[in-house]
């Protein structure tokens, strides 16, 4: 029976731990919170904003951004800390500077250079005249002929 008791208390405490209970002064520092960490990257997964992380360091930066917005800092101020302390990758949206450059360009390069490569092989293919499309159209006529006349 203690074992019993002692297994649900684990468990009832786990629970507990699991959530985080934060507390705030009002709606608008939660509703800052919440943006905050779904704007912010996690530095370790690369792939996943701090909200949906669970690596070390987006739990070390959710609660940086708990105690920030708790102190009053807006949102810049609280991104402006982020970013100088990770860098400009821990933001969705990196600012336009000569670093971030690439990360702005390389969609439009990569579009300006898969259009010249579709153009250039285009006008590399041999153009069929007129003359040569009806050639072969009377080859294929020729052939359905004789495939029809070859059915019983």
């Amino acid at each position: 029976m203690k074992y019993l008791i002692a297994t649900v208390l684990l468990l009832l405490s786990g629970a507990l731990h699991a959530q985080e209970l934060l507390q705030f002064d009002n709606d608008s520092q939660r509703d800052l919170y919440r943006s905050l960490t779904a704007e912010l990257r996690c530095p370790q997964c690369q792939n996943q904003n701090i909200a949906d992380s669970n690596a070390i360091v987006a739990v070390d930066m959710r609660q940086k951004t708990y105690e920030l917005v708790r102190q009053g800092q807006e949102r810049q101020q609280v991104l402006d800390y982020m970013i100088n302390r990770y860098g400009d990758f821990v933001h969705y949206q990196p600012p336009l500077n000569r670093y971030t450059l690439w990360l702005w360009l390389a969609p439009v390069l990569m579009l300006t250079l898969l259009l010249g490569t579709a153009i250039y092989r285009r006008s590399r293919q041999p153009q069929h005249n007129a003359d040569t499309k009806s050639e072969l159209n009377t080859e294929l006529d020729q052939l359905i002929k004789r495939y029809r006349s070859k059915k019983p």
